[in-house]
């Protein structure tokens, strides 16, 4: 997917300025800076959930704004921050929503067994026949996850995934972005406000600043005192764990 000269306006400002670059196939990508930088706007874009000014998103050769919705939904994914759905909905019953661009209100058996597939991965089976809104927030993430696998896309645009979450829920949802990728072979853009985890799960950072991009590259490319200190205007330390760079704001 390739973006190119991307821009938006509210009001006479510019939040999206002339932004391109493109999103490495089979990779995970984070999109990182302060509040009001554009990466989320960005994001709603890429989905077509945000209308654009000017530019251009390249989806395999065609503009993405002229996918038909169905074809684009067996292609392209997307959570957004609010996943209310205001339905009183089993796991399952979720679940079952990321069949419907292939097999609409008629899923067949074979839309059942990916419904399966997806519940297991996620580990999900003890709550299946559970209620969205007696869930925890976590289980909830997952349930919501295992909808976007059983979509089955090549891309999914998760727009801040750990939003809401406590650290052990939140560091396992990264994790589990990381087995979509390694395991599933999906490419992963997420909007992320958690500077550590878009280091630690991520292959490639792309930083905004006033709507425009600041950097873009590998995650020791991006993450270091220097750029990050630009990005945010705090001062940094950056040690390593486990080979990675952690980001220390003071």
């Amino acid at each position: 997917m390739l973006i190119k000269n991307l821009t938006k306006k509210y009001d006479e400002k510019t939040v999206v300025d002339d932004v391109s670059f493109e999103i490495p196939k089979g990779k995970v990508l984070s999109l990182i800076g302060p509040n009001g930088a554009g990466k989320s706007t960005v994001m709603g874009i890429i989905s077509r959930l945000i209308s654009r000014d000017g530019g251009q998103v390249d989806f395999d050769g065609t503009d993405i704004g002229k996918w038909k919705s169905r074809e684009l939904s067996k292609r392209l994914a997307i959570l957004t921050q609010t996943n209310n759905i205001q339905m009183k909905l089993t796991v399952r019953e979720l679940v079952t929503f990321g069949r419907f661009p292939y097999s609409g209100n008629h899923i067949n058996a074979q839309d059942q067994e990916i419904i399966d597939r997806a519940i297991a991965y996620m580990e999900l089976q003890a709550f299946e026949d559970r209620f969205i809104d007696e869930l925890s927030g976590g289980q909830r993430q997952r349930a919501y996850i295992a909808m976007v696998i059983a979509q089955d896309t090549e891309y999914i645009l998760l727009d801040e995934p750990t939003n809401n979450l406590d650290i052990y829920h939140a560091t396992n949802m990264m994790k589990i972005v990381r087995r979509l990728c390694d395991e599933l072979g999906k490419t992963i853009i997420l909007v992320l406000h958690e500077i550590n985890y878009a280091a630690f799960y991520s292959d490639y950072i792309c930083a905004f600043v006033d709507g425009k991009i600041a950097r873009f590259g590998t995650v020791a490319e991006v993450m270091t005192k220097e750029n990050l200190s630009q990005i945010y205007k705090v001062d940094f330390e950056i040690r390593e764990i486990e080979g990675k760079p952690l980001s220390i704001y003071y």
